[in-house]
């Protein structure tokens, strides 16, 4: 897979160690949890920025920001456990987005939505989706701008589940853990969005 492929098994481990100590009280583990968050950070405040923000706001601040907000409520994560780390420090990162959204932004009537299709989401869909296929359209953009308009034809929760899958790469567990998911359809509604997606596509005449 791509840049948000599952954490190997020895990564979710040591996060699991890091946790027990940090949770001893050692000061240590904390900076060196944190470190091991920045790489997924970056990557997933890069596709989730959309332009308009991102000629405003530096990506790496909002990044250093979301550290801040992790490092001081992970006591609270270890109290209640609400979610895997993962999920939660990414939570974290959506949550920094939307404010800086609020405060930069001035439409403010989807300040609340986790989805904007940027630049780099498009290339990342359209990189996974259509792997080994248009190649030269790819690498001059023009099947980006084709997957962010049909993209744009998808029902909201259908746009979302195939950001979740194809371009952060979260498993399907992970995905049914969102709110806005029923847990029990999470797959089925994947299946059908890439479905939906690839008929967008084909009518387009670019599949």
């Amino acid at each position: 897979m791509g840049d948000f492929a599952l954490p190997p098994s020895d990564d979710l481990t040591a996060t699991r160690e890091l946790l027990r100590r940090i949770d001893d009280g050692d000061d240590a583990a904390l900076e060196e949890l944190l470190e091991m968050q920045r790489d997924y950070l970056r990557r997933l405040v890069d596709l989730r920025m959309e332009d308009e923000l991102r000629g405003r706001v530096d990506p790496s601040d909002v990044v250093q920001e979301t550290l801040i907000v992790v490092s001081r409520r992970v006591d609270d994560f270890l109290d209640r456990r609400p979610t895997s780390f993962r999920l939660w420090v990414r939570r974290k990162a959506i949550e920094r987005l939307i404010e800086n959204r609020r405060k930069h932004l001035a439409d403010k009537r989807s300040v609340r939505r986790e989805l904007n299709l940027s630049d780099a989401s498009s290339m990342a869909v359209a990189r996974n989706f259509f792997r080994g296929t248009q190649s030269r359209s790819l690498e001059r953009g023009e099947m980006a701008d084709r997957v962010r308009r049909a993209m744009g034809e998808l029902g909201e929760m259908d746009r979302e589940v195939i950001l979740l899958r194809h371009v952060e790469e979260l498993s399907t567990g992970e995905v049914a853990e969102m709110p806005q998911l029923d847990p029990d359809t999470a797959s089925k509604r994947f299946g059908r969005a890439v479905r939906r997606l690839a008929t967008k596509m084909n009518e387009m005449g670019s599949a």
